[in-house]
């Protein structure tokens, strides 16, 4: 779909998703696109050609996770999401920067599968049928066996023998826990003698169960064999290191605040250094094989609030070439965030109380107080963004969903004395509001 979207189109269509920051909408669009261009050149071209890496500067809560997030979902590209602050300089205990490369070709791999799986879909169903057929039917021979068949598979189809019960030989895989290593780069290793030793302690046992159980049983063995386990490992590498997207959040966690540190931030500018050739592009070694990380979008983020961009190493500041200003989420964003995007928290409480027959409704003045309310507990707690949208949405919510089943069938409409009447008494009291709002 991205493929032939322009930047404007890729605007518009984060716009049903995310409210306001139109500068960094902009960016992830144009390097979307750029991705497609990349994809015309001609090949000596295309090699030489590489992403400008993106860095989202704003306080938390304002989108930028969910706008990296979307693109990768708009693309159809491998995402992973990772916070710089839980990796180590190579040397100390903790995750080491190659196991992002690691999970980003799993996320890949996920993808191609499920795409593969949903290709073979009518083949897998249609073996598992047969299969079930054999299950259900006694010996027989000649033509009344072929007249048992065609019924047996006529009452499976209508759904007429779900409850009916099979015995069916399952694969239980009994592989010893191999959790012996610790340290960097032993993901791998771990997982190889994993794969190596799974089939010498897998074992096949009988067990009973339903026609509706056996059939899903039976239709993920048969995708797992029609399946091209070789082509897929390889379309998996080829998505992660053409397509991939990795969202580097926290990034001003890591970032130096003085020359000399120590304690905590002893191994900061060092998970910088690591993390730098991977963004230069590298070539990490995986299970899969080896994976270059030259044509990777990074996109980082952080608040930056004690730590600057200046603070990160220079050669780390210069492969982020592209930095977007994040704006601060208004009193008019936050009314919009409650009811505008496609998933919105309103809409979302709505969909939860449909499923009991109440028909909710938040008037204008309740979504204008709700947000009003948000508004002022950002600037005198913390402020959180658009995530104290939820925290209040709760709170009102919560003794409707609770009575909710008890209610009956029927409109239910929030007005704003209804959002004050709930959240007054703790707003009176501040130091209760900051720790339940």
């Amino acid at each position: 779909m991205s493929t032939f979207l322009t930047p404007r189109e890729i605007v518009a269509e984060l716009d049903r998703y995310i409210v306001g920051q139109a500068a960094a909408k902009r960016a992830v669009a144009v390097a979307l696109r750029n991705r497609w261009r990349r994809q015309q050149l001609a090949p000596e071209v295309r090699r030489e050609v590489t992403p400008a890496n993106i860095m989202l500067i704003g306080p938390t809560g304002v989108g930028k996770t969910e706008i990296a997030r979307r693109l990768a979902r708009l693309a159809g590209a491998p995402f992973v999401k990772v916070e710089a602050s839980k990796f180590t300089e190579v040397g100390y205990v903790g995750r080491d920067v190659d196991s992002i490369v690691r999970d980003l070709v799993e996320a890949a791999l996920g993808m191609v599968r499920a795409e593969r799986a949903e290709k073979l879909k009518v083949a897998a169903q249609r073996a598992a049928e047969d299969r079930l057929v054999d299950l259900l039917l006694p010996a027989a021979a000649g033509a009344e066996r072929d007249e048992s068949r065609r019924s047996l598979r006529r009452l499976l189809r209508d759904g007429a023998l779900e409850e009916r019960e099979v015995e069916m030989e399952v694969a239980e895989n009994r592989t010893p826990s191999l959790n012996l290593f610790g340290g960097q780069g032993m993901e791998t290793l771990e997982l190889n003698l994993k794969e190596a030793l799974g089939g010498m302690f897998q074992q096949r046992s009988r067990r009973r169960m339903t026609v509706a159980q056996a059939r899903v049983q039976l239709e993920a063995e048969e995708v797992e064999r029609l399946v091209d386990r070789a082509e897929v490992e390889r379309e998996a590498v080829q998505r992660a290191q053409e397509g991939g997207i990795v969202f580097l959040d926290e990034v001003d966690k890591i970032a130096s605040r003085s020359a000399a540190s120590s304690g905590p931030d002893v191994s900061r500018e060092g998970v910088q250094r690591d993390l730098l050739p991977l963004v230069e592009g590298t070539t990490v070694t995986t299970r899969y094989g080896p994976v270059s990380t030259d044509h990777v979008l990074f996109i980082a983020a952080g608040a930056f609030h004690v730590a600057k961009p200046s603070d990160l190493i220079p050669e780390l500041q210069g492969r982020f070439p592209v930095r977007v200003q994040l704006e601060a989420l208004s009193e008019a964003d936050l009314a919009r965030i409650l009811s505008e995007p496609e998933h919105a928290i309103v809409k979302q409480q709505q969909a939860l109380l449909a499923t009991e027959g109440i028909e909710l409704s938040f008037t204008p003045e309740a979504i204008a107080e709700l947000a009003r309310i948000a508004a002022e507990l950002n600037r005198s707690a913390e402020n959180i963004g658009a995530r104290r949208l939820i925290t209040v949405v709760e709170r009102v919510m919560d003794e409707i969903s609770f009575t909710a089943p008890e209610r009956g069938h029927g409109p239910l409409a929030v007005d704003a004395d209804d959002v004050r009447r709930t959240l007054a008494p703790l707003l009176g009291k501040e130091d209760l509001a900051r720790y339940i709002l």
